[in-house]
């Protein structure tokens, strides 16, 4: 399965949520797609309710089905509550921090940043998206790159200060990874709970 390159609104009115980000076709069609996506619908199984918080997670964060099935049973074999060690991991991931800290307009964006190799993770270019962060490191901008004006005109409009998990400095374009977020501290509508169940079937 490739990775999800369509109709971003479309996705959105699917979940019924801007998980892309502001968008201003979404705010105009706030309904499902599709010919009866304004009219009442059929009640959704539980199953279905599930099946859509997965799905839900998985175009959030840009993931595709067999790595975030690795990544739940990575979680289910972890210590702590199952879904929030899941939302954990998806947080940690590198095109995820780069999202975060503002380097990218959006993750779709952080993605191919990190796979262009324009990002460093302590000094060393990696240009794996889901390589994952541990805390304390430190997440910047490679020397080379420092000009883009995608990332100059990300920086210009980031509020990485609103995120206590991270810190940010601008004269050097590196920011560091003080921890995996709480629960509490993820700003991202997805009920985990309903994903847990639906992998525990």
């Amino acid at each position: 399965m490739a990775r999800y390159i369509g109709p971003k609104t479309k996705i959105a009115r699917k979940f019924g949520e801007a998980i892309y980000g502001p968008d201003k076709n979404f705010e105009r069609k706030n309904y499902p797609p599709g010919q009866h996506g304004n009219n009442r619908r059929r009640k959704t199984s539980e199953y279905g309710i599930q099946l859509k918080e997965k799905q839900k997670a998985k175009y959030t964060y840009g993931v595709l089905e067999k790595q975030f099935r690795n990544l739940f049973k990575k979680a289910s074999r972890s210590k702590g509550i199952t879904g929030e060690v899941l939302l954990g991991f998806l947080e940690s991931r590198l095109d995820n921090v780069v999202y975060r800290l503002g380097i990218a307009p959006t993750r779709a964006a952080a993605r191919q940043l990190v796979s262009h190799r324009h990002i460093t993770v302590d000094g060393i270019i990696v240009n794996i998206p889901s390589f994952s962060v541990k805390a304390n490191q430190i997440v910047g901008v490679r020397e080379k790159s420092k000009s883009l004006e995608v990332i100059s005109s990300a920086l210009t409009n980031t509020s990485v200060h609103k995120y206590a998990w991270l810190e940010w400095d601008q004269d050097t374009m590196k920011g560091k990874f003080l921890n995996v977020p709480e629960r509490s501290d993820i700003p991202e509508n997805i009920k985990e709970q309903l994903i847990v169940e639906l992998y525990s079937k």
